[in-house]
């Protein structure tokens, strides 16, 4: 086994100099190793919850030299990501970041950058959302990093600096990335779902969608095994407003992440498979003898002609035309999870 020791303590000085181990969030941890770890373990580590005991008996399979600090879940991200490979999809993320006399202060970068990298390089993905004036290339805490830009193509990434309206970079680094490709999702049927999965499931509409305080939204979904909750949170935006054109009967297919209690689809985006008719009542029948209007009897009773006796149960009607149709829909780029697969990557 290859001695480690050197790198260890460069590893440690670089965690105890910069982390920040008295926030109740930073848990670090890293992992050196000859040997990679089983894919299966990044595909379980996006997918479901992970124990850190599980971590470690694999790490001591593999001869790994590894620490976590607190609570040690720093580890498992750290095995995952050496584990992960690009064999179903793969994107780029160039990160920028600061001069360390800027660290802690408000940053400098002007919201037109991101406009201009948006618009200028398609390959480019998550750079602005226009509608709610918000820009995805930055961090909200004054953090080390200056920025983060995600696309397919490298070169593009590179290029798209020049664009950059900012305080001094002071370096840059770019990185194979998992984000935009939907590996934390797979298909299941309601039945199999479990907290904190990340799934795809395809179902009908059972609930009228309803609004409550806060402004989320909820409707039902079920397939032949089971019912299910699905939510699309006040901070997807206008994303809602697709939610609350759907109607029982209506078919979906949702992708998002599973909440625990109660039990709920958290919407990242949805397909619309099928929607269901609506018709809507636009006039009374009309008498087959004498041609006139006939007159409601009541609720749910029927009409009748009041010259010529004639009855009929059924009002004139049309289909009502809906303000969605079938296909895939997303939550806006400020609400956006970085693995979810924007449609512009799908299309």
């Amino acid at each position: 086994m290859v001695d480690t020791s050197k790198v260890e303590v460069l590893i440690e000085k670089v965690i105890c100099d910069y982390s920040q181990l008295d926030d109740e969030n930073t848990n670090s941890g890293y992992v050196i190793t000859e040997e990679k770890p089983s894919y299966n373990i990044y595909d379980d580590c996006i997918k479901k919850v992970l124990e850190i005991d599980y971590i470690k008996n694999v790490l001591n399979d593999i001869n790994a030299v590894y620490k976590g600090y607190k609570n040690m879940r720093g580890l498992i991200g750290s095995t995952s990501s050496i584990a992960w490979d690009d064999r179903s999809d793969h994107t780029f993320e160039l990160i920028g970041y600061r001069e360390g006399k800027m660290w802690g202060k408000k940053r400098i970068f002007k919201d037109e950058s991101a406009k201009k990298v948006d618009k200028k390089y398609s390959s480019t993905f998550d750079n602005y959302d226009y509608k709610n004036n918000h820009n995805r290339l930055v961090p909200s805490s004054p953090c080390p990093v200056l920025f983060g830009i995600r696309g397919d193509d490298y070169n593009d990434l590179i290029d798209s600096k020049k664009l950059f309206i900012s305080e001094k970079i002071d370096g840059w680094i770019i990185y194979k990335s998992n984000q935009g490709s939907d590996d934390h999702l797979q298909k299941t049927m309601i039945n199999d779902i479990e907290p904190f999965m990340s799934v795809i499931c395809r179902g009908k509409v059972v609930s009228e969608p309803k609004t409550i305080r806060g402004g989320h939204v909820f409707f039902r979904i079920c397939d032949e095994t089971g019912t299910i909750d699905c939510a699309a949170y006040e901070p997807t935006k206008e994303f809602r407003d697709i939610v609350r054109n759907l109607v029982q009967g209506d078919i979906v297919e949702v992708f998002g992440g599973i909440r625990e209690k109660p039990m709920t689809v958290n919407i990242e985006k949805i397909r619309i498979i099928s929607l269901e008719n609506i018709v809507e009542k636009v006039e009374n029948p009309v008498c087959p003898k004498c041609g006139k209007h006939m007159k409601s009897k009541g609720k749910n009773q029927g009409f009748k002609c009041i010259r010529c006796k004639t009855k009929s149960k059924k009002p004139i009607v049309s289909e009502k035309k809906r303000n969605i149709k079938p296909g895939f829909y997303e939550v806006p780029v400020c609400a956006r999870r970085h693995l979810s697969k924007p449609l512009k990557r799908i299309r």
